[in-house]
């Protein structure tokens, strides 16, 4: 099986820096896989999901999504790969306040159009991670758990190949920790989703079918 995702000796350094916070990074990720990436505060792993996610550019080396090099591509192409081919699920929910568990998931599926699919799914979703009788709820009501799950499905609306999660169980207790861990091992089963989580969670890595440290701006994988 082809890989769905491929770094090829990633390095990237930030201006007035003198050494890099990536050097010649390499990673193939199939799909369904689920990788977590550990390491310690400051070791790049957040530069690297940015870089992964489009949301930042390497210094050096090449990046393909599906076979496709992400480093061609102008910000308009990648702001549709990011909506279309990728989640995002970080530390913090940033949900919309304003609005209700159900319009803060069709988010992302405004921009695709066909908004009655996108709700159906929506409210499937939501059916499948225990919030269907929380629709019309606002994000102020609901618990730090809650608000997490509802940023799940939101990532997840437009069907994406990749999910990326940047310390999505950092903000929460022991008991929604785990509860987000299983949900996310169990999502990448049933949907076939890849995953990639960047943790200090120990619990949430072991979920993860592969582990990684991100260790000297490189990753090393562990046993």
């Amino acid at each position: 099986m082809s890989a769905l995702l491929q770094l090829a000796d990633v390095s990237k350094r930030y201006e007035g820096m003198d050494e890099d916070v990536l050097s010649g990074v390499n990673l193939a990720i199939k799909n369904g896989d689920s990788v977590a990436i550990i390491g310690p505060s400051g070791s790049g792993k957040s530069t690297l999901l940015n870089i992964i996610g489009t949301l930042d550019r390497p210094t050096a080396g090449s990046v393909t999504l599906g076979g496709d090099d992400l480093l061609a591509m102008d910000d308009n192409r990648l702001a549709g790969v990011r909506n279309e081919r990728i989640g995002f699920v970080f530390q913090l929910h940033h949900l919309l306040p304003q609005c209700n568990v159900l319009e803060n998931v069709l988010v992302p599926a405004l921009v695709r159009g066909d908004m009655p699919a996108a709700e159906k799914r929506g409210r499937e979703l939501l059916d499948r991670v225990g919030l269907s009788h929380r629709l019309r709820h606002r994000p102020g009501q609901l618990s730090g758990g809650e608000q997490q799950r509802v940023a799940v499905v939101r990532a997840l609306i437009n069907e994406p190949s990749l999910l990326l999660a940047d310390e999505p169980t950092g903000s929460l207790d022991r008991a929604a920790s785990d509860a987000l861990g299983e949900l996310l091992a169990e999502l990448n089963r049933e949907r076939h989703v890849a995953i990639i989580a960047v943790t200090h969670a120990s619990p949430l890595a072991k979920r993860m079918g592969k582990v990684f440290e991100l260790r000297d701006g490189r990753l090393h994988a562990m046993d």
